[in-house]
């Protein structure tokens, strides 16, 4: 046998006890039932992570439902906001008509009033004056002076009627 051959030969056993050996030692099953440990972890993570998104799902569905919630109740807070500053806004426009027409009719009775007295005084004053042109009257015309109790006496009842 030639060098090689030897070798080759050599090589085989050494081999075979080798695999021998591996076997006698259960490597093979240790290998395996690491094998089937390391896919049991794995499976249990994926499971744990099927289980981590469907929680998410549902944390965001839930935060879906309350965003529009609160979308909705903030709709409803600015609309009836709008309605009671349009009723507002319709209170004040009547508050101020109301404020404005009694204004008027306070303006209006103040002018009448003035209007009543501007009237008698213009009264009082023609009586005045025409009380002292016929006094003058009577003055200058002596002859006049048996009419100036009659006078008088319608003086006074005019007097009388015009105030």
């Amino acid at each position: 046998m030639d060098a090689t051959s030897q070798a080759t030969v050599w090589a085989t056993l050494a081999l075979l006890v080798f695999v021998g050996i591996v076997i006698y030692l259960k490597v093979p099953g240790m290998i395996a039932k690491a094998l089937d440990a390391r896919a049991l972890k794995i499976r249990a993570d994926l499971d744990e992570a099927s289980r981590l998104r469907e929680e998410a799902k549902a944390l965001l569905a839930d935060f879906q439902k309350k965003r529009k919630e609160a979308e909705q109740e903030a709709a409803d807070i600015v609309s009836a906001a709008k309605r009671e500053a349009e009723l507002l806004l319709g209170e004040a426009h009547k508050k101020t008509e109301d404020y404005v027409t009694r204004r008027t009719a306070m303006a209006e009775q103040k002018i009448a009033q003035a209007e009543r007295e501007a009237v008698n005084e213009v009264r009082s004053n023609a009586v005045d004056i025409a009380v002292e042109a016929a006094r003058k009257v009577l003055a200058d015309n002596p002859e006049i002076k048996a009419g100036e109790d009659l006078f008088k006496s319608s003086l006074a009842e005019l007097k009388s009627r015009l105030n």
